[in-house]
């Protein structure tokens, strides 16, 4: 076979495995052959004859070799439907990828349960697999199971994987307690511009880690006598470095003081795991965390993150879009009060039901109804701001939302380099958006939304931005390669399906 087509199989493999919820381990087992070997045949390094295809195929349940759908996953939307009915918030993206980090803290086992089936928990995975820890889906499916490795396989680092997650710089923090010296592959994700990581190296040179990049490599040494003998100041008070400061700062054998941190959701939940762990944390909530670390973990812990306030935006952007009446259960209320305030002034028309606590105890949920809205553009400008002011993943879809109300919204989307050019992508579905700078979208409303053909764009959520327009556009559009949007959400297009949406998913033959 050719190398070309190597690849392709490989990746159809990847995929009909991650459907079925196994790691490259438990596909190992029912083959009788090593991870490794599997890693390889993912990755097209491995000649592999028919016969293997199908042992593969009826091991995984799914019939590989006469399907034969490979290549990237597209979506096929027939829009000007009205959305009706219920629909659940899943857990947090955001929290799941930092607590499979936290992981590497705990020498015993841990449990997280309703983990976000999603493409970034899914790299993070087979980063951890291919370092030799252990994890498999249980309970039907929903819940991880991870146990770590006496000692961890650096050498064996799955590099691909990582380098198509940003959220792999969070290992610094744990890695340091347990290595002198390590390499970690750059961090990916998103394109939204350049994102350094002077932060984290700020925070993290206090517990002795120093870092030298070359090659498409962190060179990591850490000096085990430095410690942290006053307060870290953060000097961005972003949600990852807030993160990597706390794994840091979790096994430390002191106090650390955190100055300046963030007190987003996906911190909160993170700070809730390693009280779990039994690291006293004070201050949750604020912007002073005071950490008081324990130098060795070993706990067997069961964990719920708590669901994703960012996707309860997207389910309310698509209802305000495609102006349907829409109950969204289980939000995170406590970090999406500004948003709705917001909206409120817009002239949302919505109910919120009495204030419940999410499964880990201690995030405040409610049951939100909206309903079609005359909306009116806010008389200021839409800019995020740190916790707890508009969450910064959520201002894209203030782009589609502006769209539908009257007159003209200024977003200012300051944080990233380019998301905002990102936002312009509207304008293929009819509307109406003026890019003023990298940074300044004008927005003018209302918009009458028509079918288009496009490809997705590289950011997470101005891709689904640009889903929820096609919803809302009469007519078919198609959406190609959206790989990104499955970085970050958990089948959405069934979901939104099961709620009225027309949404097919196919793949190019």
């Amino acid at each position: 076979m050719s190398d070309d087509y190597l690849v392709r199989i490989g990746k159809l493999i990847r995929d009909a495995r991650q459907h079925r919820g196994w790691t490259q381990t438990q596909l190992a087992e029912a083959l009788a052959t090593s991870q490794s070997a599997v890693n390889r045949i993912e990755r097209g390094n491995q000649n592999i004859s028919l016969e293997m295809i199908a042992r593969i195929g009826e091991a995984l349940d799914s019939e590989i070799v006469s399907l034969g759908y490979s290549g990237p996953m597209h979506l096929r939307v027939v829009g000007g439907r009205r959305l009706s009915g219920a629909i659940d918030v899943k857990t947090s993206k955001n929290a799941c990828v930092a607590l499979l980090c936290a992981s590497l803290l705990n020498k015993g086992r841990t449990t997280l349960r309703r983990v976000a089936r999603i493409e970034e928990v899914y790299r993070l995975l087979e980063v951890l697999n291919s370092i030799g820890v252990r994890t498999r889906w249980i309970n039907d499916g929903l819940d991880l199971e991870i146990i770590p490795p006496g000692h961890l396989d650096m050498a064996a680092i799955d590099a691909d994987a990582a380098r198509r997650t940003r959220s792999i710089i969070m290992f610094l923090g744990p890695l340091l307690h347990r290595l002198r010296q390590f390499k970690l592959p750059y961090a990916g994700g998103c394109d939204l511009g350049t994102r350094t990581i002077e932060p984290h190296m700020i925070a993290l040179r206090r517990f002795g880690l120093d870092i030298t990049a070359t090659e498409g490599l962190y060179h990591a040494e850490v000096d085990r006598d430095a410690v942290p003998d006053r307060p870290i100041v953060l000097t961005e008070r972003g949600d990852t470095v807030t993160e990597n400061a706390l794994l840091a700062a979790a096994r430390h054998d002191g106090t650390t003081v955190i100055r300046n941190a963030s007190s987003n959701y996906m911190v909160q939940d993170l700070c809730f795991f390693l009280e779990a762990l039994g690291v006293r944390v004070d201050g949750i909530g604020t912007t002073t965390l005071t950490v008081h670390g324990v130098p060795q973990i070993d706990v067997d812990v069961d964990y719920s993150p708590s669901e994703d306030p960012v996707e309860a935006m997207s389910l309310l952007a698509a209802a305000v879009v495609t102006e349907s009446e829409l109950t969204i259960r289980r939000v995170p209320i406590e970090f999406l009060e500004i948003e709705l305030a917001v909206l409120e002034e817009m002239g949302l028309d919505h109910d919120r039901s009495g204030e419940y606590a999410a499964d880990n105890g201690r995030t405040r949920l409610v049951d939100l109804t909206v309903r079609p809205s005359k909306l009116e553009a806010p008389i200021d400008k839409i800019h995020p701001m740190p916790f707890p002011g508009l969450n910064i993943d959520n201002v894209p879809f203030f782009a589609a939302i502006a769209a539908t109300a009257q007159g003209q919204t200024l977003i200012h989307d300051w944080v990233y380099d380019n998301r905002a050019i990102y936002l312009t992508d509207l304008n293929r579905l009819g509307g109406r958006l003026q890019l003023l700078d990298p940074h300044r979208v004008l927005v003018e409303g209302p918009t009458r939304w028509r079918a288009a053909e496009m490809m997705c764009p590289p950011a997470l959520r101005p891709a689904v931005v640009v889903l929820l327009a096609m919803m809302a556009a009469e007519g078919t559009s198609v959406l190609r390669n959206v790989y990104v949007i499955n970085r970050g959400y958990e089948d959405l297009a069934e979901r939104l399906n099961s709620v009225g949406a027309q949404i097919e998913i196919f793949r190019d033959i």
